[in-house]
């Protein structure tokens, strides 16, 4: 996939993420999207790794979807505790 088609991708699996786990989150959208692309990556990677599957196939492709999906939820679980320490010192 394309540096575009990983923001797109990125984009709507944060808003995913953060539509399954709602709450007060310190950052706004555009961490939000940080979240997702990176956890798109993550996702992927952890698939290959855990699995031993090419998870990211495609855009249209099921398994990319899913895999961003738990790499935005891993990478936003493991935010709001590192801010959530940090906001509360």
């Amino acid at each position: 996939m394309s540096i575009i088609g990983w923001i797109l991708v990125g984009l709507i699996a944060g808003i995913i993420a953060k539509l399954l786990m709602p709450g007060k989150d310190p950052g706004g959208i555009f961490i939000t999207i940080l979240i997702g692309i990176a956890g798109g990556l993550l996702g992927g990677w952890l698939g290959k790794v855990i699995f031993d599957v090419d998870s990211i196939d495609g855009f249209f492709e099921i398994s990319t979807w899913v895999a961003a999906i738990v790499g935005s939820l891993i990478l936003l679980a493991c935010y709001r505790l590192v801010a959530g320490a940090r906001h509360r010192h």
